[in-house]
Parts: C-alpha cells; sequence; structure tokens
C-alpha cells in the first residue's frame, strides 16, 4: 500500500494544526457548533473570532460540511 497525498480541504490540515496550534478536531467543533449557518458566514466567523487566513478557513468550513452532508 502506497500513501496517498492528501487531496482537497484535508491538504491544508497539517499546516493549520502547526500555525494556530489546534487539533483539526478543534476547529471541526467550532464550525459545528456555530452550524446552522451558510458556508460563507462561517468562513467569517473564523476569519474574525480565530484569525485564521480565508484559505484555512474555507478548507475547514468545506471538509466539515461535506463530512456532514450540508449543501
Amino acid at each position: 500500500m502506497t500513501d496517498q497525498p492528501l487531496r482537497g480541504p484535508a491538504s491544508y490540515f497539517p499546516s493549520i494544526e502547526k500555525k494556530y496550534g489546534q487539533p483539526m478536531a478543534h476547529w471541526f467543533a467550532v464550525v459545528r457548533a456555530a452550524c446552522p449557518a451558510k458556508h460563507m458566514e462561517l468562513v467569517d466567523l473564523l476569519k474574525t473570532e480565530h484569525d485564521l487566513g480565508h484559505g484555512h478557513a474555507n478548507a475547514i468550513v468545506a471538509h466539515v460540511l461535506a463530512e456532514d452532508g450540508v449543501k
């Protein structure tokens, strides 16, 4: 079995954990606690209240919404 590189939003996860000092489970919980909300509302929440960059915030929200089956 070969290790596949991370793709999609998950490709950001190692750098998110390193830069912001929290495990991904923390960020997933923050997003889920703010639901229901629109995608960009959740991105803005992460950017304004937690000082995440746009790309990192978007990756977290996209992952959570996809995992939870929200469109």
